[in-house]
């Protein structure tokens, strides 16, 4: 298998800790992306929206980064927003879809129980705050909604779909195409959070027929803090928060320039690499990693989630046996995670898992593995030994450090 990116150097935050796999809670910064921020910080420090000279070369950044989120995501500058990060793009699309409803109390949001807590939330903040209806459509044991389910849970009141384009969990990728497709036909507002497949597969705002969508920096080697939003040309919000008039009167105040010119350069980036075949390296290395693992620990491997409709750098597996946290925590020489990292730090079974039908054994013994730009063979094939390892251990009861 040919690793594409052996010819990049080696990331100075990856270079002396345990092996990286934990893209999906936050990837490192690009050096590349570092780099083109930081004139923005220290020369150019003028304000896009001043009259004078020293706006000039800010204004310039400015655009060019809109332009470059843009064309990741096949739409046009002016419908580009930039947002504080994902949560914040998220709130925008729902809440501000409901208000400019014109009728909050009784308008009607369809979402589904795997997404992000930045959906989840904001739906619960409407229905109790303004008496707005939200609806959860079911998810299959693969984690997908069947779109004939929305069609049957549209209603008069619907304002606003909400639906994932993929899991940060399981990597599950939703039908986005046909979901977008069945909102439209009934006049209803289609909302997808981007955040986990922004620069990892191609995206065409266009194609997928949606009407709002989400993208985050730290999920593609830009920092946090940075977020983008899609909004089409025509579709009524109500602002988050209120100013001056920036971005189109959707995200006052004025913009975080260095951020924003950083996630341009990271859409550049992303955009290069999904054209050279970054997402088949991915995908080999995921499975080489699955597969490793299964040889290791023969019976014992479930895979959580589609086997082919997923993210390429993800893999959620159960471990018959043997709980996430304690095989994560037998294996200090891989950094990554049980379930989302919005949840890290609960004992819980994943509700994702739980959702799309696992038992609590199953859900508690899950581990998400996801892989990123720095991984590489020699790592996927590490971890899966130390996992194993560790596996064994805790299956036989021996304590961390015998074999």
């Amino acid at each position: 298998m040919a690793d594409t990116m052996t010819a990049l150097p080696a990331h100075p935050g990856l270079a002396r800790g345990p092996i990286y796999l934990d893209y999906n809670a936050t990837t490192p910064v690009d050096p590349r992306v570092a780099d083109a921020a930081l004139p923005y910080l220290t020369t150019y420090f003028g304000n896009p929206s001043s009259a004078h000279g020293y706006a000039a070369e800010p204004r310039r950044a400015l655009a060019g980064a809109r332009e470059a989120v843009a064309a990741l995501i096949g739409a046009a500058p002016g419908e580009i927003v930039f947002t504080a990060g994902g949560s914040e793009a998220d709130s925008l699309a729902i809440r501000g879809a409901v208000l400019a409803s014109g009728s909050p109390s009784g308008a009607r949001v369809i979402t589904q129980p795997t997404e992000h807590p930045a959906v989840l939330q904001v739906c619960a903040a409407l229905a109790r705050l303004h008496r707005a209806e939200v609806s959860y459509l079911p998810v299959g044991g693969d984690g997908r909604v069947d779109p004939s389910s929305l069609a049957a849970a549209i209603t008069p009141r619907t304002v606003l779909v909400s639906v994932m384009t993929a899991n940060s969990e399981t990597g599950v990728l939703q039908p986005i195409r046909a979901l977008a497709a069945v909102a439209r036909e009934r006049g209803v507002l289609f909302h997808t959070d981007a955040a986990q497949a922004a620069g990892k597969i191609g995206i065409d705002v266009n194609d997928l027929g949606v009407d709002l969508l989400t993208v985050v920096g730290h999920k593609m080697y830009a920092p946090k803090g940075i977020g983008a939003h899609y909004v089409r040309a025509g579709v009524p919000l109500e602002p988050l928060i209120y100013g001056g008039g920036q971005e189109r009167g959707l995200r006052a105040g004025t913009e975080n320039l260095a951020l924003a010119v950083a996630l341009g350069e990271a859409a550049r980036l992303a955009a290069a690499e999904l054209a050279s075949g970054g997402p088949q390296r991915l995908r080999e290395l995921r499975d080489l990693l699955h597969r490793r693992l299964e040889e290791l620990l023969p019976g014992l491997v479930r895979l959580n989630g589609h086997p082919e409709r997923r993210l390429p750098g993800t893999l959620n597996v159960s471990i018959t046996g043997v709980r996430g946290d304690q095989v994560l925590a037998a294996a200090p020489a891989v950094a990554a995670a049980t379930g989302s990292a919005c949840h890290a730090g609960s004992a819980d079974p994943s509700p994702v898992l739980l959702a799309m039908g696992c038992d609590q054994d199953r859900a508690a013994s899950a581990l998400r593995l996801t892989l990123g730009r720095w991984t590489t063979r020699e790592e996927a094939e590490t971890a899966a030994a130390e996992i194993a390892a560790a596996v064994r251990r805790l299956r036989s009861g021996r304590p961390r450090g015998t074999r």
